[in-house]
């Protein structure tokens, strides 16, 4: 695709990395294309698993709560603290959640056998099946996403991308995919 002044349709990777050399000439042209390609690819693939979670009924802030759920194991319990502590909200904003998907069927609240005080949200079955109906359809569209690439260039480039999560997260630690610090 070629871009037309005016026109809101984005450049090709090409055509934007050679406008970024242009208006910054020390850019890297590797590294800009890696980064540009890797951002466009992450957009597109949250609009895709944006429209499976509404053809499910669910918002990606539940899809949130029930992945944090499944990611702790059987029997799929955290308390509210912790849930909100691991998704990087308020205990306010993790109760107005957990409020819609008990509504919604897809948690409950039950106090804890072993100190009554302490009250954990736990995974439905209703809820687990909207996760696994949600990896179901994940899957297909991932799927396609790779299919262009060989086993081998697949694994190559799962542990590339590793290696620089791995080293980014070291260096960020206290990030985890919040603003935290912006706030």
């Amino acid at each position: 695709m070629t871009s037309v002044p005016g026109d809101p349709a984005e450049p090709d990777l090409d055509e934007q990395v050679a406008i970024y050399q242009r208006e910054f000439p020390e850019v890297d042209p590797q590294v800009e294309t890696i980064v540009s390609a890797l951002s466009r690819l992450n957009r597109r693939m949250n609009v895709a698993y944006s429209r499976q979670l509404t053809a499910l009924g669910i918002t990606n802030a539940e899809w949130e709560v029930l992945k944090a759920l499944v990611l702790v194991g059987r029997p799929y319990r955290l308390g509210p603290g912790d849930l909100a502590k691991r998704l990087g909200l308020t205990p306010a904003a993790m109760t107005h959640r957990v409020d819609r998907m008990v509504a919604d069927g897809l948690v409950t609240r039950a106090r804890d056998e072993t100190n009554r005080v302490r009250v954990n949200i736990e995974l439905t079955a209703e809820g687990r099946d909207k996760w696994l109906e949600a990896m179901r359809m994940a899957a297909g569209f991932e799927a396609d996403v790779v299919q262009d690439l060989s086993p081998e260039e697949r694994g190559t480039l799962a542990g590339m991308l590793t290696r620089m999560l791995v080293r980014i997260e070291a260096a960020q630690p206290d990030a985890d995919g919040r603003l935290n610090d912006l706030g």
